[in-house]
């Protein structure tokens, strides 16, 4: 069963992010969808602030991958916006990242499928007016726990 919440503004965008932050360790995988402006990269810097990172956070929009390593995790964000069909994913070499030892947020993972494992949790934010709506999805019993761990945001 999906998880819903109501995003206001972009503070809560990053709360849901900080909070996710909790449950993501090696192994993981998230996919995130949704379209351009929707929020994708701001709940990633929400996350990746709540593991300690407090540098920069961009898009990977144009590099494809943005790596981090951080005191528990390597955490690699990418970005499939750019890639036109999925041969590209075939030849990107990004699959090696996928991996018990590192954690996995792609955007725009549809642009891969269906060569793209099934991610553990996959969250959907869509435009609500000046706010935006999260629904968030278990993939994987490793999902399930994850997503257990949200229902105290708020």
């Amino acid at each position: 069963m999906p998880y819903e919440f109501n995003l206001p503004d972009a503070a809560a965008t990053l709360r849901l992010g900080e909070a996710l932050a909790a449950g993501i360790g090696p192994g993981r995988v998230l996919h995130l969808k949704g379209e351009l402006g929707a929020g994708k990269t701001t709940l990633v810097r929400g996350l990746l602030r709540a593991l300690g990172h407090h540098a920069r956070v961009k898009s990977p929009s144009y590099a494809l991958l943005e790596p981090y390593t951080l005191s528990r995790l390597d955490l690699y964000h990418f970005d499939l916006y750019r890639f036109k069909d999925r041969s590209e994913w075939r030849s990107s070499g990004f699959r090696e990242y996928f991996n018990p030892a590192s954690a996995c947020i792609v955007e725009w993972p549809e642009r891969a499928a269906p060569d793209l494992a099934p991610p553990d949790l996959e969250l959907t934010l869509e435009f609500a007016g000046e706010g935006r709506q999260a629904r968030i999805e278990a993939r994987t019993p490793a999902g399930a726990s994850w997503l257990s761990s949200l229902r105290f945001f708020s």
